[in-house]
């Protein structure tokens, strides 16, 4: 059973092998009912709820969520566009921040240490849309140094273990 213990870095879950098996079960298919859940973890329903809660209680699982297809909505084209932030514009790497999460066909940013500072998944119509991107939200803006773009073929998620 899940056991939370604080440390230097904060708070740390240690996970037993049950509720690596449950939290797998959830990560592909987070709408699976509890019956459901428990019965192929070989578990009575009321332990599978209560493992199931305290994941939730202790930050293990911060939400449910749903995946959604880009492409089925028209979003053919993704792309991972690096960005630098001009040395002289740091102090507004919290507002560009905000403001790139806000625009249309951003799905994911990523702040970095390294050389760039962010990468956006985009996910847009065509190749068009992309450069249209760049130019209306990237180079325009008196923060950013450089872009560089790269379009993305295939996109799998792993399958992290817990």
């Amino acid at each position: 059973m899940l056991n939370s213990s604080a440390s230097a870095e904060g708070k740390r879950a240690q996970l037993d092998d049950l509720d690596r098996k449950l939290l797998k079960l959830l990560s592909e298919n987070s709408r699976r009912t509890n019956n459901s859940l428990a019965e192929e973890l070989g578990i009575a329903a009321s332990t599978c709820l209560a493992r199931l809660n305290q994941l939730r209680e202790s930050g293990v699982i911060s939400r449910f969520t749903i995946e959604v297809d880009p492409q089925v909505l028209g979003r053919e084209l993704e792309a991972l566009i690096f960005v630098r932030i001009r040395p002289g514009a740091r102090h507004l790497m919290s507002t560009f921040a905000q403001q790139m999460q806000a625009k249309p066909g951003v799905r994911q940013l990523f702040f970095l240490g390294g050389a760039d500072d962010f990468v956006l998944h985009v996910a847009v119509r065509n190749s068009a849309d992309v450069r249209q991107f760049v130019l209306d939200h990237l180079s325009s803006n008196p923060a950013v140094a450089t872009t560089q773009t790269s379009l993305v073929f295939e996109h799998s998620i792993g399958s992290a273990e817990y």
